[in-house]
């Protein structure tokens, strides 16, 4: 899992297709961003993410260097506040625990004060992350050479006692001359330095860096996992019928939770040899532009650039600067044919609910797919089985008497007191016996909802053969004439549903 991405995009405006591209690959947790040219007065913004940014103008006034962190609204953060000259921003983000993540960028043509370095250290709160494009070289994280800037990095690293995560792998593609160069630089204090592993990314993406990659590793994973659930349209409905078998010996015995127990266990063991199931992970996030000639030209650029990379003659440049201008030229007009054929379906019949939710899939926006966390008492839960607990003991204080007034607890006491003295006699007709009649006229006219604990649906009852509904008839008019109040209908599924961005 890549919790943090750094890359230095050359232009946040001009490569927000990029940046869109790692969120659809990786998810990450945080983005730090280098050289993003923006000026104060600029918009940027990501879907579901969080900007904080710092904008860098030249002496003309143009918009130079700049740094920004993109947090993702599903990870709870903060900002902290830095009153440095350096172009650097920082935010607290709950990783494996809370962590501070600042990007930097040092300009290669200014000279950077010590001080300001320290004052830096200083003002972030431990444990914490600085990681951007340094511009220096050593080789303590992979350079050939030495030069002012890395010596200065290294004694900044050994002053602070910080630890150097960077592999030794080249970040940075200078074209005139084809040569590689490691310039991008992610530190940690050492407590940080075993949860995290360092990679680099293999495509440019328009820019002359690649980006970066912490993955998290040694933490225990807390994803979510999608409750399975049957693929009807695939169902070999037959080999239900003759599995799902409800016999009168199974119907007819004297505890009823043990009936309909066994009669539950049959249905679904039927069901699971006969109906296939869906996957315990959640579906991709699709791009509805995305088409198969999009596909074959990012496989052609991709290969252009391996080509390339080993072996950076002329000729190799020429054929991935052609290969990466096809795949840019595929994502446009896709995007535009996407766009036009959308708007072109708008019309009376499409219903609201369906056009959001194209608009949504067009921009970007799909569903939280889980709570990432919960607070309690000024406390970050993460944990899921603890996250289960704090929301059950939300609900039981809400839902709990305590939270009445005293006059209606009073009146409510008393009232429950009263017995019940309700006369009626047998004769009529909703104390008759459900009939097959009955029975088949339900199963005709509803909906298919979503089922209860014991997962058995309308479309398994409407699939069971005649004799088995005759049996599970006879077993409902037991229980009805019993007056007996299962065991199991005592159970529900509580979903809580988070507001979005929070």
């Amino acid at each position: 899992m890549a919790c943090v991405v750094s890359w230095n995009c050359r232009g946040f405006r001009s490569k927000v297709c990029h940046i869109k591209d790692l969120i659809y690959e990786v998810h990450p947790v945080c983005i730090a961003l280098q050289e993003t040219y923006l000026k104060p007065a600029d918009i940027a913004k990501i879907k579901r993410y969080s900007l904080v940014r710092k904008d860098n103008e030249n002496e003309s006034g143009r918009a130079s260097g700049g740094v920004a962190l993109l947090v993702s609204h599903d990870t709870p953060s903060s900002v902290v506040t830095l009153h440095t000259n350096l172009q650097a921003v920082a935010v607290r983000v709950m990783l494996s625990n809370l962590v501070a993540v600042c990007t930097l960028y040092l300009s290669p043509s200014t000279s950077v004060n010590d001080r300001d370095l320290d004052r830096l250290v200083d003002e972030l709160p431990t444990p914490f992350i600085i990681i951007g494009d340094f511009n220096g070289h050593s080789p303590v994280w992979g350079s050939k050479n030495t030069n002012t800037r890395g010596r200065q990095i290294e004694e900044f690293v050994n002053t602070h006692s910080l630890c150097l995560l960077n592999n030794g792998e080249d970040t940075y593609f200078y074209q005139r001359s084809r040569t590689f160069y490691s310039l991008d630089l992610a530190l940690c204090t050492p407590s940080l330095a075993p949860y995290f592993n360092f990679r680099v990314g293999v495509d440019l993406r328009d820019s002359d860096h690649f980006p970066i990659f912490l993955d998290c590793v040694n933490v225990g994973s807390n994803d979510a996992q999608r409750p399975t659930r049957y693929l009807f349209h695939r169902a070999d409905w037959t080999n239900f019928t003759l599995r799902a078998l409800i016999t009168r010996n199974m119907v007819e015995g004297e505890n009823l939770n043990e009936v309909v127990n066994l009669v539950t266990k049959t249905i679904i063991s039927a069901a699971d040899a006969s109906i296939p199931k869906s996957g315990l992970s959640f579906p991709k996030n699709r791009k509805p532009w995305r088409n198969k000639y999009c596909t074959d030209t990012n496989c052609d650029q991709r290969r252009a650039w391996n080509v390339f990379r080993r072996h950076p003659t002329s000729a190799n440049q020429i054929a991935f600067q052609r290969a990466k201008s096809i795949a840019r030229w595929a994502r446009r007009k896709s995007e535009r044919g996407h766009w036009i054929k959308f708007v072109s379906g708008i019309n009376s019949s499409v219903t609201a609910k369906d056009m959001w939710e194209n608009v949504r899939r067009a921009c970007g926006i799909y569903p939280e797919k889980r709570i990432s966390c919960l607070r309690k008492n000024g406390q970050e839960v993460r944990n899921i089985s603890e996250m289960v607990d704090v929301l059950a003991e939300a609900f039981a204080s809400i839902c709990s008497a305590s939270n009445y007034t005293e006059p209606f607890l009073t009146h409510k006491n008393r009232m429950e007191r009263i017995k019940l003295r309700f006369q009626t006699t047998k004769h009529l007709s909703y104390n008759t016996d459900l009939t097959i009649f009955e029975l088949h006229t339900a199963l005709s006219v509803i909906k298919h909802t979503s089922p209860g604990p014991d997962e058995v649906t309308y479309s398994m009852l409407q699939h069971l053969s005649e004799h088995s509904l005759l049996n599970i008839l006879y077993m409902l008019n037991h229980i009805w004439k019993e007056h007996v109040f299962l065991d199991c209908w005592k159970h529900a599924f509580i979903i809580p549903i988070p507001k979005p961005g929070k």
